[in-house]
């Protein structure tokens, strides 16, 4: 089986997430980066990382240069594709005059479409969109027209959730959290749901952020 190893840079953990303490932090400096996608080579056993994506952008370091990290780390032969996390379309752009990007991950799901913009883009541009948190938690699986859904296609709601993203662009790759064969044989058979136009009309309405 083919496999794409994709993997982020740029994040740093300082412990346990509290309300007052997010425990994190971004860091895009070339020693960070450098020594994260090092980190991940070894933890991987690989030469060569398919994608590697910058996690979050660092607000104390221009874009531009940690993108010229990336853009030499490719060219050292240490990673083969480009990706971006949480981004804006501004900063994609930025992103993109140094070196490009394949990809953008960013929150998107029935529930939360605020990137709207950013998936537009992406289309636009012809870059890979990853929904980040594509189930949200199941949110607005109780509603009636999920329901109505459901209960049209014998599918389950993750598996609605994960069709209207399918259907919503070309674009968009999904990669759903699984933790068991089984949950992975349930995301796969969203590829196989068909909304009806109807269908897709019914989810679009559905209160969002």
């Amino acid at each position: 089986m083919d496999l794409v190893i994709a993997t982020k840079g740029g994040l740093v953990r300082s412990g346990p997430a509290t309300r007052e303490n997010p425990g994190m932090s971004m860091n895009g400096t070339e020693a960070h980066i450098r020594g994260a996608l090092e980190r991940s080579l070894e933890l991987l056993g690989v030469s060569c990382i398919d994608l590697y994506q910058l996690h979050r952008v660092d607000p104390a370091t221009p874009i531009e240069e940690t993108m010229r990290v990336f853009r030499a780390l490719r060219e050292e032969g240490k990673i083969r594709h480009v990706g971006l996390s949480e981004v804006s379309v501004e900063q994609i752009e930025r992103a993109r005059t140094v070196v490009d990007s394949v990809t953008v991950q960013n929150v998107y799901s029935l529930a939360s479409r605020k990137h709207v913009d950013v998936l537009a883009y992406c289309e636009r541009h012809d870059i890979g969109f990853i929904p980040f948190w594509p189930l949200n938690g199941g949110a607005l699986t109780q509603s009636s027209a999920m329901a109505d859904v459901v209960a049209r296609t014998g599918a389950t709601t993750a598996q609605v959730a994960l069709a209207w993203l399918l259907a919503k662009s070309p674009n968009i790759l999904l990669i759903p959290g699984t933790s068991s064969l089984e949950h992975l044989e349930s995301n796969v058979g969203a590829r196989d749901v068909r909304l009806s136009e109807q269908d897709m009309s019914a989810l679009d309405a559905l209160s969002i952020e």
